[in-house]
């Protein structure tokens, strides 16, 4: 599998259309993947997100779920 088959297409989100989809779902049922660097993750993250840099996220894959909606920020 490739990283594009864990992301569908879908125009860039606002925020508050994340917060929106967030608040209407339980967290096991997506992916939230903060993609910034570790110390950018310390200095505050999203409740429920992994932490994945954007240089790893191809060989990490195998850690989300491909069958659910995913959000990286």
């Amino acid at each position: 599998m490739g990283v594009l088959d864990y992301f569908k297409p879908v125009s860039t989100w606002p925020a508050e259309k994340v917060r929106e989809f967030l608040r209407g779902k339980n967290p096991q049922e997506y992916n939230l993947v903060d993609v910034r660097q570790p110390q950018e993750y310390g200095a505050g993250h999203l409740a429920g997100a992994r932490l994945i840099p954007l240089g790893e996220l191809e060989g990490r894959l195998h850690e989300l779920d491909p069958n659910k909606p995913t959000i990286a920020y």
